[in-house]
């Protein structure tokens, strides 16, 4: 079958939908958020784009500091309003519980079965959103979301994002295992 080329844009795969926390003017504030990226291992690095319009992309500037919640999918929908209304216009400080670690500005929700406190590294201007660069300082979740000790997929049940059919799709099934499955396949390859 051909290969054939569709829309050129950033939505042709599926992302970890997740909520950022920030503080807007003093004021807990919380955004949806899907474009989120690993980008350095030690120190542990994570890059997050935020729109330069969006209320979040001053706060973060503001005070360098902000959090990244994992929502569970039974959160889709408080999730999905995160993202529905402005900072700028709707007080969302009261939507979630909120706790704090050692950053003062990085508010992390209760429920989230996974929240990570961040303090920017490095802001990069792009034409429409900032990338954000930030040091992930703690990694927080509850004993129940573990299993043998790491972080268990199917007991965090997060959800991703689709685009642009604008959907939200929760994890299916393991299919295997990373840094093992392909192994045969070299071992295969190695005798041809």
């Amino acid at each position: 079958m051909p290969k054939i080329t569709i829309e050129k844009n950033l939505f042709c795969l599926p992302w970890t939908q997740t909520i950022l926390g920030t503080h807007l003017e003093g004021k807990v504030n919380f955004m949806a958020l899907d474009w989120l990226t690993r980008v350095n291992y030690n120190p542990p690095m994570i890059g997050i784009c935020v729109n330069k319009m969006s209320a979040s992309h001053s706060a973060i500037l503001g005070t360098g500091e902000f959090s990244i919640n994992v929502p569970s999918a039974d959160m889709a929908a408080l999730t999905d309003y995160t993202g529905i209304v402005s900072g700028k216009k709707v007080d969302k400080s009261k939507l979630f519980e909120v706790f704090y670690g050692e950053l003062k500005s990085a508010p992390m929700i209760v429920n989230c079965p996974v929240t990570m406190e961040c303090k920017l590294v490095q802001p990069v201007e792009l034409p429409t959103n900032y990338f954000f660069i930030a040091e992930i300082m703690n990694i927080y979740t509850e004993e129940r979301f573990l299993t043998d000790g790491k972080p268990d997929v199917k007991k965090i049940n997060p959800f991703v994002l689709t685009m642009p059919d604008n959907r939200f799709w929760s994890i299916g099934e393991c299919i295997g295992k990373a840094w093992h499955e392909g192994i045969a396949v070299r071992e295969r390859l190695k005798q041809e």
